[in-house]
């Protein structure tokens, strides 16, 4: 065992204070970041009720899935709240590919004293639980059958994992905590978006202690989230200019709700739309390469209208600037005029 095994949370640490919340709640936490520790992101923007149940979740021992459509950062969430803890932090995707073997561990051939000898080698699970870490499994609706069964153990309260291999029974340190992130919760591929997820046993559902849900944020959190991931845009024109990017961002959410697209556009593909920007000089050229051509071609003259609505100019019209940092052609957004910016 190395020495990570060693350590819990030896001190409290305020909500106010680091993650400038308004809540007077104080959170377990360590001194000492090591390895494992993801990086803190100084402009990540917390989500206040989600930022509140993943500290419930690491302060309490609850086990947290963690639900919301693609782009909204729900993995990230959960690392940068770890990584403000000095909490160590794991991810495992659990693509279609992962099986219980990989999770649990298998025997392999291993050189010994310049022979060969087959040595049982663990898994992410076993060395996970053994130690204070946060493992987030990614992905959780598309996982398989087998690797579901494995997970439903470890979400007793004191749930213990037995290796069958090895005839040994693994008890879960207290600082391990466990988090699920998921497109869906558990109900399937109902909208035919997300191509690959399973049905999950509801029993296993139930045996999750917190089900909080991210999804696309407000527009004014969204202007500044995308201006903190692209600080170059954090100018008077440049504030207007993602104000109307994010408006046509939602119409697309609009219009995937009442069924006119199949598909929509994230937090995430905003921010690497104003990132192509930067690139190519042009957000309708920007656009098109971000995200337009993603879609299905019967679908994007109705994307072209939302991006004339916000901009006031036809998506194949060249903008009048070759520079973003000048006044961009952008008319008053349709679904944001009541954000405040610049």
């Amino acid at each position: 065992m190395d020495q990570l095994t060693r350590l819990m949370p030896d001190h409290m640490v305020s909500v106010r204070d680091t993650f400038n919340l308004d809540s007077d709640l104080m959170v377990a936490a360590f001194r000492e970041a090591e390895e494992h520790v993801p990086e803190v992101d100084p402009a990540y923007r917390f989500n206040h009720d989600v930022t509140l149940a993943i500290l419930a979740a690491f302060t309490r021992n609850r086990r947290m899935l963690l639900q919301g459509l693609h782009g909204t950062g729900k993995s990230t969430h959960i690392e940068q709240v770890a990584a403000r803890l000095n909490w160590p932090c794991v991810r495992v995707n659990l693509d279609g590919h992962i099986s219980r073997l990989d999770l649990v561990g298998r025997d392999t051939v291993v050189i010994k004293d310049g022979k060969q000898v087959t040595e049982f080698q663990e898994g992410i699970v076993p060395w996970a639980i053994q130690r204070p870490v946060a493992l987030i499994l990614d992905e959780y609706d598309a996982g398989r059958p087998d690797v579901m069964f494995v997970i439903q153990r470890l979400l007793e309260r004191d749930g213990k994992l037995t290796l069958l291999d090895q005839n040994r029974v693994l008890d879960v340190h207290p600082g391990f905590r466990l988090f699920a992130t998921a497109n869906t919760v558990g109900l399937g591929n109902l909208n035919g978006m997300y191509h690959g997820v399973q049905r999950l046993n509801h029993a296993q559902i139930d045996r999750w202690n917190i089900v909080a849900a991210l999804n696309h944020p407000p527009a004014q959190d969204e202007i500044g989230i995308v201006l903190a991931r692209v600080p170059e845009m954090d100018h008077p024109a440049g504030r207007r200019l993602v104000a109307s990017m994010v408006a046509v961002a939602q119409l697309t959410r609009e219009g995937f709700r009442v069924g006119d697209l199949s598909t929509l556009m994230s937090p995430r593909t905003v921010i690497t739309w104003a990132e192509n920007i930067e690139i190519f000089g042009d957000p309708g050229k920007a656009f098109k390469l971000s995200f337009v051509n993603k879609c299905d071609e019967a679908e994007q003259p109705i994307i072209a209208e939302y991006f004339q609505r916000c901009f006031n100019r036809e998506l194949d019209t060249p903008a009048k600037s070759e520079s973003p940092a000048a006044e961009p052609q952008f008319a008053t957004p349709v679904l944001a005029t009541a954000v405040a910016v610049g």
